[in-house]
């Protein structure tokens, strides 16, 4: 078995950012990340339906990573955690907004984020019902 997490981001170095902080394994399962720099090439990822988890950048230009949260909560059913990286503390209420069901602040950090995602894709049982 494997973790799918789709992390989108126009910038480059911080699709590498999150992929060396998530690393191989999660979870003791192998870690897939896929990438994708455009709004479209998300949407793609999202229809061949085997994503874990999202990883959104907020800083994402031209579409943010918050405004295309809340677009695949609204179409997507059922859709994927959503982790958002956002760059001031002043922007958790549009993250809330979107719906995402984290936030993680920049700079990433490579010790708390492994442990975000894999809270996201490992939900206790109990807790789903």
């Amino acid at each position: 078995m494997q973790v799918v997490v789709l992390v989108y981001s126009n910038n480059r170095t911080v699709r590498a950012d999150v992929r060396d902080a998530l690393g191989v394994t999660l979870g003791g399962l192998e870690l897939l990340i896929r990438e994708a720099a455009t709004q479209a090439e998300v949407l793609k990822q999202l229809d061949a339906g085997d994503i874990d988890c999202c990883i959104f950048d907020g800083e994402a230009s031209p579409s943010g990573g918050m405004g295309l949260a809340k677009q695949i909560r609204d179409e997507y059913d059922p859709c994927p955690p959503i982790l958002l990286l956002i760059a001031r503390a002043a922007d958790s209420w549009l993250a809330t907004w979107s719906r995402a069901e984290a936030i993680h602040p920049y700079p990433i950090d490579p010790l708390t984020l492994p442990k975000q995602v894999e809270d996201l894709v490992f939900v206790d049982e109990d807790e789903a019902a």
